[in-house]
């Protein structure tokens, strides 16, 4: 079974408390977000195995260390997930950027991919999924399947709020992928919005609505 992660930093709570605030503008609600994904990405990234390197000092040569292998890809699923991206790439400016955009077909409920872009390298790295919202996890479910397809194996799921019906969702069918969020919440409305949540994240990041 993947591992929750509940990143309960103070700083994290603030900010996400003034997030949830319903006057929060749109210009405060999206460098909140920015701020958050750069301490998020802190946790998520923490267990990153380390390779020593010989490197030199104005004083003395010395062992210092750089992180292993092929490093890391971002991936937010579209839209509301590039919010993170910024914070995330502020962390880490040599990551590569892939793009999943999905929607659900209203009549067979199945995934519909309208973009899916991927470094030609992505088997090969430590992936980071994200989207601020894990509600249903149906479409946490579909880009995780979407990105295993590509051959990724190292995979995690970063996000700010949760809903634990969409918790259990990503557990139960993607049980090798650990989910990292600011906040567990109560539960979803029968609309599928989480509560109390911070209302739709892409709206409020955009200023759509």
């Amino acid at each position: 079974m993947s591992t929750l992660h509940i990143v309960d930093h103070p700083m994290v709570q603030h900010k996400l408390s003034m997030m949830r605030c319903k006057e929060t503008t749109t210009k405060d609600f999206r460098q909140l977000l920015n701020e958050i994904s750069l301490l998020m990405g802190y946790e998520v990234t923490r267990d990153l195995p380390l390779d020593p390197i010989g490197i030199e000092t104005p004083l003395e040569k010395m062992t210092g260390y750089e992180i292993s292998g092929k490093k890391v890809a971002i991936v937010p699923i579209l839209r509301a997930g590039l919010g993170m991206v910024d914070g995330l790439v502020s962390l880490m400016p040599v990551a590569k950027i892939g793009h999943i955009g999905l929607y659900r077909d209203e009549e067979t409920h199945n995934p519909v991919f309208y973009y899916c872009k991927m470094p030609p390298d992505i088997d090969q790295r430590f992936v980071i999924l994200v989207d601020p919202m894990l509600a249903t996890g149906g479409s946490a479910c579909d880009a995780i399947a979407k990105l295993k397809s590509y051959g990724c194996k190292n995979i995690r799921m970063m996000c700010l709020v949760s809903a634990p019906e969409g918790v259990s969702r990503v557990q139960e069918t993607h049980p090798d992928v650990d989910i990292y969020t600011a906040a567990l919440d109560r539960c979803l409305n029968e609309n599928a919005y989480i509560l109390p949540g911070l209302g739709d994240a892409g709206d409020r990041i955009f200023g759509t609505k």
